[in-house]
Order: structure tokens, then C-alpha cells, then sequence
């Protein structure tokens, strides 16, 4: 979350941020609360210092009515403050919730707009694939190449579930060591992530948990959900903490699967393996300094770049719309890989992210580290896509098929294959 002084201070930026960002955000509504949340602070505190003063003239020598009405009266103020303490505790409480609800400032270099058109292009790697033949989409390539099952998926766990099998198993475990090792090389150290996480630890990212909109499986009577991605479980690892300042960067990567609703994620552009209810995914996690945030922001996105490179898999990268960064972003790019089964003759479509939430998310979580004039600041979160398993795999099949029905396996991924092609057996 913002901090809650800025409220005040930057009231004017904060609303044009919310009406950028195409947000309904009650601002008015947080900034009574807030005023009425002073209020009870002031009461509740004079309250305390009156039950303190009372208690301690209740220690001297006293004749029995003076004893008797200070009995009564730290009755009283006892009553009266509990009620205060508890009208504060609810008001306290709903208006974090509602802070939570304004989002991160967003960059003035992001483009301003409201939908994915409004995102900007800013650099293309190689030219969409061109085929002799018309080209499949990754569904008849997966069933036809018996590597990916929908049918059973969908017969045994709902729509928009998958089996994958045979030589697409090793496919995708190949792109997750190929990925690990290339990250590695970049001294991140590597976790396999828990799938299930505390609903505080969701709020603190950034994720809603609750309610008709969220996107997030919660686990009824437990506390916890589902994870949607390993940024959730890598930002909260050190939640509470105060971190070293020699320490940072901190750079992790995650392994875990990720589970989304995906609640009206249905049309051409979603069917397949591009948008499902479960997936893997190695994501890119970085503690760092406030100063050093938006150079390893480029870093991060240099890195998936340099893996899509190596597949040989043509992108743009895109410069994402103030409208479609999400609360926590302060600035977004993804990567769109030319998809040439998606729509009528091939569009891109993202396969990875990247976003800088400065210290947005370290703010709800509490996590600092002591600067060298000794005062606690909070650190800056940054967060990126290595690779999400099922997109890759949507864009290295239809991407490397052949006219015979078969895929090639990319020149650097055979090594982790131990073959070249997956072929109809």
C-alpha cells in the first residue's frame, strides 16, 4: 500500500493516479475515514491518560468518599475507553482495507491509457514465422502429437484443465532446468515455492482473495489459498523482517504451480494452454535498494529476454498501459511471442512480465532494512516472468511445426530433450 501520510500531502496525484489508471477508487470516502480515525486515536489516548491519572491517585492516602469516587469514575472512563478502543479497532480495520484499494503511483514514463491497446511497442526481436503450409494451433498440434490431453483434463478436474504427457513432459522439464540455468548464471538462488499461502501474505502482494472479481482459489475455513504465482510466496518470505543492507539485492527464483479462477477468460484468444486454471512457472523475485530499483527492473527484463532469444521465438516487448499494470505496479513491460495459431493469420501474445512495485508491496508487509544513517526504510520489490510453462510450450509448438505434423525441438533445449523433434508415432 501508499503511504498512508500521502493521502494529504499528494491528494491531487493520487486522484489523477486513480482516474489514469481507470480505477474506482472512493477517495473521499478513505480521507472521512481517515479524519474520523484521528478522532478516535485522540480520544482513545486522552482516555488512556485519564485512566493512568486516575489510577495513580488511587495509590495515595485517600479518605473513603474521595476513593469511592475515583472507583466510580475509572469505572466509568474504563467503559468509555473500551468502547472507543473497539469502535477504533473497526474503523482501523476498514480503513486499511481501504488504502489497500489505491494503488501504487505509476511511472510518468507509462503509457496512459485503459486497455491493452493503449500499451506501447517498443522493440521487436525477429520477424513472425512464415510457413509454406498453414500452420496448426497448439491444440491440434497437442492432440494430434498425443502430447497434450484436454479432453481427459476437462473429464477429470473441470474446463481448462490438461493433461500433458509423453515427449511434452520432457519438453517442459526440459524448459524449466533450461530457464533455472540461465538464471542461476545471474546468482539467483532457486526455490521450489509452497502452492498454498496466508491471506495476509496475498493482501501484502497485492492479490484480492475474496470476492466476485478475485482471481485467486481460497481454501475454505483455513486462512489460506491457492497461489496464483511464486511472486506471492517469494514476497512474503521475509514479511516482519528487517533485512541487511549489504545483503541487498536479494535475488531468488521460484519454481511452483500457479492456479487462477480465470473468471471470464473465455474466446478464441484463451483457448488451449494460454489461459487454464493450473499452471507452472519459474518467476523472478528482487529485494533491492529504493535507488537501485529501476535498473534491475531492465535487468530482470534483460533476462527474459535473453531466454526467448535462445529459443528462437520472435517477441515484441511492450511498455504496459497505465490501465492494465495492475495496484502494485509502478511500471510494467511484458513480452508477446508471435503465436501463429492465435486468430485468423497469428498475433503475439504475452508469455512473460515484469513490474517494478517500488516499495509498495514492502510497505503491507512490513519488510525494511537500516540505511547508513541508522533509520529504517522500507525495501523495493521487483517481480518477473521466466518463463510460464504452458505459454512456451503454446509458442514453441506452433512456432517450430513442420509440414509433416512433427515439431522441432529448439537447438537449445535438445541437449535437456535428448531429442530434436516430437514426432505422430
Amino acid at each position: 500500500m501508499i503511504d498512508i501520510k500521502d493521502i494529504r500531502t499528494r491528494y491531487s496525484e493520487i486522484r489523477k493516479n486513480i482516474q489514469d489508471r481507470y480505477m474506482d477508487v472512493d477517495l473521499d470516502r478513505i480521507v472521512s475515514d481517515m479524519d474520523r480515525r484521528s478522532e478516535l486515536l485522540q480520544r482513545t489516548e486522552a482516555l488512556r491518560a485519564r485512566r493512568n491519572e486516575t489510577a495513580s491517585k488511587m495509590k495515595g492516602k485517600l479518605d473513603a468518599d474521595t476513593r469511592n469516587q475515583l472507583i466510580a469514575e475509572g469505572k466509568a472512563i474504563k467503559e468509555e475507553l473500551a468502547q472507543a478502543e473497539a469502535e477504533l479497532s473497526e474503523v482501523e480495520a476498514a480503513f486499511r482495507d481501504e488504502v489497500r484499494t489505491i494503488p501504487n503511483y505509476a511511472s510518468p514514463d507509462a503509457p496512459v491509457g485503459k486497455e491493452d491497446k493503449d500499451s506501447l511497442a517498443i522493440r521487436f526481436y525477429g520477424k513472425p514465422t512464415e510457413f509454406a503450409f498453414r500452420p496448426k494451433d497448439h491444440v491440434q498440434l497437442g492432440e494430434d502429437l498425443d502430447i497434450i490431453d484436454f479432453e481427459k483434463g476437462a473429464k477429470v478436474a473441470g474446463q481448462k484443465f490438461y493433461y500433458i504427457k509423453n515427449r511434452g513432459v520432457i519438453l517442459q522439464m526440459a524448459l524449466e532446468r533450461y530457464a533455472m540455468d540461465i538464471l542461476i548464471r545471474h546468482g539467483f538462488t532457486p526455490f521450489i515455492t509452497p502452492d498454498i499461502a496466508k491471506e495476509e501474505i496475498l493482501q501484502g502482494i497485492g492479490f484480492n482473495p475474496r470476492g466476485a472479481e478475485s482471481n485467486i482459489y481460497t481454501i475454505q475455513d483455513t486462512g489460506t489459498c491457492l497461489v496464483g504465482t511464486a511472486e506471492i510466496t517469494l514476497g512474503g518470505y521475509y514479511s516482519d523482517e528487517i533485512l541487511d543492507k549489504k545483503d541487498l539485492p536479494i535475488k531468488m527464483t521460484g519454481l511452483s504451480h500457479c492456479f487462477r479462477r480465470e473468471a471470464g477468460g473465455a474466446g478464441q484468444y484463451s483457448k488451449g494452454l494460454y489461459r487454464v486454471h493450473q499452471f507452472s512457472k519459474l518467476e523472478m523475485f528482487i529485494y533491492c535498494l529504493p535507488e537501485e530499483s529501476e535498473s534491475w527492473h531492465q535487468h530482470l527484463l534483460s533476462i527474459e529476454e535473453e531466454i526467448f532469444q535462445g529459443l528462437g521465438l520472435p517477441y515484441r516487448v511492450v511498455d504496459t498501459a497505465t490501465g492494465d499494470l495492475g495496484a502494485p505496479a509502478y511500471r510494467k513491460f511484458d513480452i508477446e511471442a508471435w503465436m501463429p495459431g492465435r486468430g485468423e493469420s497469428g498475433e503475439y501474445g504475452e508469455v512473460t512480465s515484469t513490474s517494478n512495485c517500488t516499495d509498495y508491496q514492502a510497505r503491507s508487509l512490513n519488510i525494511r532494512y537500516r540505511d547508513d544513517d541508522g533509520k529504517l526504510k522500507f525495501v523495493h520489490m521487483l517481480n518477473g516472468t521466466a518463463v510460464a510453462l504452458s505459454r512456451a510450450i503454446v509458442a514453441i509448438l506452433e512456432n517450430y511445426q513442420m509440414e509433416d505434423g512433427s515439431v522441432a525441438i529448439p537447438p537449445a533445449l535438445v541437449s535437456y530433450c535428448g531429442f530434436d523433434r516430437i514426432t505422430k508415432d
